[in-house]
């Protein structure tokens, strides 16, 4: 998956988007968002959290997942002016993690929105590295104050 423009790449836009801080942020551009899917880039460093033995481990790649999901909710309550919503993992179902990416390569985050009910998104969520499929999975998010 290709990489050409960036919605938002200030790390401290995306910070005011998403209720994690560093050193858990585990996003650092906003490629696309729209009513359906959000997109978003890492490029995984040496001093993450989730690095370990030169790989970016499994927490970290569903941490991945889950802050997409966030900016998403973050980024439309921005364009309402409103503040971000906190969420809330309920459920991780058919999680399959194909492969650990290495330091200094770059994820590529999907998320699609299956479903939306109250304050409730049922999303599909698939990461990529170097055009190959790292990790997807289904998560239900409940969120705080939507």
């Amino acid at each position: 998956m290709e990489i050409s423009n960036f919605l938002i790449y200030d790390f401290n836009e995306i910070l005011g988007l998403i209720p994690q801080k560093p050193p858990m942020v585990m996003i650092d551009k906003l490629v696309s968002s729209d009513n359906k899917s959000t997109r978003t880039s890492l490029t995984i460093t040496e001093d993450n959290v989730f690095c370990e033995n030169g790989f970016f481990t499994e927490p970290g790649i569903i941490e991945n997942m889950a802050q997409t999901a966030s900016i998403k909710t973050g980024y439309d309550a921005s364009l309402k002016e409103q503040k971000p919503p906190i969420g809330f993992i309920g459920e991780i179902k058919k999680l399959k993690i194909y492969f650990l990416p290495k330091i200094n390569e770059t994820l590529t985050t999907t998320i699609t929105i299956e479903y939306e009910v109250l304050n409730a998104l049922i999303i599909h969520s698939q990461v990529y590295c170097n055009n190959n499929i790292v990790a997807e999975c289904k998560m239900k998010i409940f969120l705080e104050n939507k």
